[in-house]
């Protein structure tokens, strides 16, 4: 039995560095055995079918992949279409209410605990708001993230010590529910 997953690339084609082909991508995900591949915008997200049940090492294979193939690192988190559906289920922000730059999930490569976000005093970046889910961290910014001082504090090292963490906005969130979801 396949199960649906999506993988997550983190700093790819970004101001046209880390270049990453979705094509290429695509044919990748296929030479390392996975089927009904399929790719979402130029920023990192691929679909495929997998009868491993494995999400990190699903994801060290592509990362070491992309290493051998592009020849440079990148980042890369996995995960199936239920965890991805409880994401999106979960959100504690009216997404459906809002518009998709206004809410936002970073994916965790593993559990963060709230003691990493002790520092961050919330009340200074009112109305911005963040919430922590699992594995994921739910963010609100009324004017979107390229504006957020709030998503900057979130971004320091310190925050995301030991931790792969990418953020998408609500349409990709949604969108990716939708491609992962079992035929």
């Amino acid at each position: 039995m396949t199960t649906m997953y999506a993988a997550l690339l983190r700093g790819i084609n970004v101001g046209g560095a880390r270049k990453v082909p979705m094509a290429e991508l695509r044919t990748l995900l296929e030479s390392l055995g996975h089927e009904r591949v399929s790719t979402y915008l130029q920023s990192g997200q691929a679909v495929f079918a997998s009868g491993r049940r494995d999400e990190d090492g699903l994801a060290a294979e592509l990362a070491l992949a992309i290493e051998k193939h592009f020849g440079f690192t990148a980042d890369v988190i996995v995960r199936d279409h239920a965890y991805l559906r409880d994401v999106a289920e979960a959100c504690p922000f009216p997404a459906a209410e809002l518009e998709a730059k206004q809410v936002h999930v970073t994916y965790f490569s593993a559990p963060a605990d709230a003691g990493r976000f002790e520092a961050i005093d919330r009340r200074d970046f009112l109305p911005e708001e963040f919430r922590l889910g699992d594995r994921a961290l739910y963010l609100y910014v009324p004017d979107g993230l390229g504006r957020s001082q709030l998503a900057d504090a979130l971004a320091r090292p310190r925050v995301n010590k030991g931790l792969i963490a990418t953020t998408r906005n609500w349409n990709t969130v949604a969108k990716l529910v939708e491609l992962t979801r079992p035929s």
